[in-house]
């Protein structure tokens, strides 16, 4: 009876169900099998294999081979279900490559709602899981695919409630060349195209005209954003190019001209920036009206992705990369280079320069100033507010060194102090970080737009933006103001002075911005500024800025399974590993952050070579986002607001913080966790003070060491003034200076 039961197992078995021939094709791609692999573990030619995929003339697979070539699909289907089908709707196609899929990555989406200075988390746009990690691809053998179908919009995006139709695939492809030699864009959110270029000039024309890659703009006057391209090593070979630079290349940031692709460019009238052909080359043409023909080429393996920033995402197979980019491009913008430069193009971005303007007699529009934005053409800075070597600067002696009367001087703190005794007799130093903390301080800050006017003998107006020369060394921190008609009694020598990057006190007349000098006013002292250098041409130009980049940071967090609504114990659970969780979109959240730091540096971009010598312009002083200004006062304003909760602690506690090193505050404490020494009371924390949780400008438990490691490490040194803050985090202790 058995051996009639085999047989009839197998007779089934050998009408076992396939499913199409397209979709065993997706199903081996989904999983990146290649036909030798599938034809190894089946025991068959690679041609036989390959005949079961033949949409022109499919083979059916037959005996014991068919029953293991079936169970094969059905796990892989399992892994990587087909997509559902799209609903029809008014003005669109049904299509067979239409998807929906709702496990897929949040990139094709960001934050649904835009609020104005709530720090609250956005709803995350999708649900980034398993099928993420391993998205189903989907090749379309014609010259476009569509996007998923649902797909929400873009939230900064006043004009798109929907997809855009002419960016249906995403915002970027990583173009990658597969086992079988075949050209692939991995788009986001699962999907694959067929690329078929042969050359750069190709693939420009493709990207361009077939692909429908790229974002709409993120304000009304704005410019949609370019469609990038992502070349693995494997594409840069199929194109020509080299898969690595020479020492000479990567100093100069470019290939060299007479190079072979660039020469197919210029044949097919194609252009590059001055930037040449680089890391984060530009490939345009000159715009013809209102339409853009330009594509912008990311290339991991000449460093355009930096490790400090993007950890190991050059290293990651292409669908992963498409999806970390495509999470950024979604929540932040799309790549226009490092993340210091996309952080200065978003400003642009949600500001642009000029607007169209209202209609004349004859119907025509033309350009005009988009108020609120810093225009387009650069304005000087002050001379305190210019760095060293800058033309302003030029009649001064060759080594003459500014001093705080001469020059604009705010930067984050950087300061120390020894133990006291008692601090000695507890155990542990707990570190504490300020979330996203210059953000935060860009949040609701007055900036000036245009050029400055100088002013002697001012009064002092906290509300106009400036750069204001006064005397504040009157200011004892001894007795301060932290309420309206309540003062404190504080020990000043165990706090930093918030005046200087140092923490020291003030010895005399020194040039502030605004946040600064309206700090003085609020711990209870008069200002008497000599002199300022004042915008009267204001207004809030970071608030969209922080708004998107603190809704791109809590999204992506929250994915992480870290919430804006967590209880203080939870929250910091949360925090413990939470990169763990998906490595992938803990990318996404360093980059996010270096966006915030690396945009607000070059706000006072310094010379970068260019044979730049003392007193000549550099490049960057041509953009009009070159503001020295304005990264002073978010500076200045993330040091005070730092001030303020270590004033409010101390006032209330007793407790003095041991080292301040920009957003990270160090205490002595008899525990190990935050909790130990911030004051809760009944789950609430003090006012105005400390704060654990993930909306910016909270804390997060940056590390803890003891109190033992901590002396040994000073008088390892010899430097009792060792800023521990700088080590606290994993205890390391490298390249100190101890001041000699």
């Amino acid at each position: 009876m058995s051996e009639l039961f085999d047989a009839i197992d197998a007779l089934v078995a050998s009408r076992a169900a396939l499913p199409p021939v397209e979709e065993r094709k997706r199903l081996r791609q989904a999983h990146g099998l290649t036909l030798d692999e599938v034809a190894a573990a089946l025991k068959v030619r690679r041609a036989t294999v390959s005949g079961w995929e033949s949409v022109k003339k499919p083979v059916e697979p037959r005996g014991p081979e068919r029953e293991a070539y079936a169970r094969l699909l059905n796990k892989l289907a399992e892994l990587y279900p087909a997509p559902a089908a799209a609903p029809a709707t008014a003005g669109s196609r049904l299509d067979p490559a239409d998807q929906s899929r709702s496990s897929g990555p949040a990139a094709d989406t960001a934050p649904t709602t835009e609020r104005e200075n709530t720090q609250s988390v956005p709803a995350p746009a999708a649900p980034v899981g398993e099928a993420a990690l391993r998205p189903a691809r989907a090749v379309n053998r014609g010259s476009t695919s569509r996007r998923p179908a649902v797909r929400s919009a873009t939230p900064a995006n006043a004009l798109a409630s929907g997809t855009d139709a002419r960016f249906e695939n995403g915002p970027l492809a990583v173009v990658d060349v597969d086992a079988e030699g075949q050209v692939l864009a991995y788009c986001t959110g699962g999907l694959v195209l067929d690329v078929p270029a042969k050359s750069i000039a190709a693939l420009v024309d493709w990207t361009l005209t077939e692909a429908k890659l790229g974002q709409p703009r993120l304000s009304g006057p704005g410019k949609d954003a370019d469609p990038l391209l992502v070349l693995t090593e494997a594409a840069l070979e199929r194109y020509g190019l080299p898969v690595t630079l020479t020492d000479e290349e990567r100093r100069a940031g470019r290939i060299p001209e007479n190079h072979k692709v660039i020469k197919q460019l210029a044949r097919a009238d194609w252009k590059l920036t001055k930037r040449g052909f680089g890391p984060w080359a530009r490939i345009y043409r000159p715009a013809t009206g209102s339409e853009r023909a330009c594509v912008q080429l990311c290339i991991p393996s000449w460093h355009a992705l930096d490790t400090r920033h993007w950890g190991n995402a050059a290293e990651l197979p292409p669908a992963e990369l498409a999806r970390v980019l495509g999470v950024y491009a979604s929540r932040v913008m799309t790549p226009r280079g490092s993340t210091a430069v996309t952080g200065l193009e978003l400003m642009t971005a949600l500001h642009p320069p000029t607007r169209a303007s209202e209609p004349d007699e004859t119907g025509k529009r033309h350009s005009e100033h988009n108020p609120g934005s810093l225009g387009k053409e650069p304005v000087d800075c002050a001379p305190c507010e210019a760095p060293d070597g800058h033309p302003l600067l030029a009649d001064l002696p060759r080594f003459h060194v500014r001093g705080p009367a001469e020059k604009l001087f705010e930067e984050a703190c950087d300061w120390a102090r020894p133990m006291t005794d008692a601090e000695c007799t507890l155990r542990h130093l707990v570190g504490i970080d300020v979330n996203m903390a210059f953000a935060a301080g860009a949040n609701g800050l007055v900036v000036g737009l245009g050029a400055p006017t100088h002013v002697k003998q001012p009064v002092f107006d906290p509300k106009l933006p400036g750069s204001w020369l006064v005397d504040l060394s009157h200011v004892d921190l001894s007795r301060v103001k932290i309420g309206r008609d309540k003062w404190a009694e504080l020990d000043a020598g165990l706090l930093p002075s918030p005046f200087t990057p140092k923490g020291e006190r003030p010895e005399g007349p020194a040039w502030y911005a605004t946040p600064t000098l309206a700090y003085a006013v609020e711990l209870g002292y008069e200002v008497r500024p000599i002199e300022a250098w004042v915008r009267y041409e204001s207004g809030r130009y970071l608030d969209g800025w922080y708004q998107r980049l603190r809704d791109a940071y809590l999204a992506t967090m929250a994915d992480l399974g870290v919430h804006a609504d967590m209880e203080p114990a939870d929250f910091l659970a949360a925090m413990n590993g939470y990169g763990e969780h998906d490595p992938e979109l803990a990318i996404v959240v360093s980059a996010i952050k270096a966006t915030v730091k690396g945009g607000l540096g070059k706000l006072r971009e310094r010379p970068r070579g260019e044979g730049w010598r003392p007193g000549q312009p550099w490049r960057a002083l041509a953009r009009p986002t070159w503001r020295p200004d304005i990264r002073a006062a978010v500076i200045s304003r993330t040091r005070v607001n730092l001030h303020r909760k270590i004033i409010k602690h101390a006032a209330f506690t007793g407790q003095y913080p041991v080292a301040v090193l920009s957003d990270c505050v160090v205490y002595a404490a008899g525990g190990t966790s935050p909790l130990d020494f911030l004051p809760y009371r009944d789950g609430k924390p003090l006012p105005g003070g400390f704060k654990v949780g993930i909306n910016p400008g909270l804390v997060k438990h940056e590390g803890t060491q003891t109190v033992l490691w901590g002396e040994e490490v000073r008088e390892r040194f010899n430097a009792p003034e060792l800023n521990l803050a700088r080590y606290i985090k994993d205890g390391a202790v490298t390249d100190v200076d101890n001041g000699e």
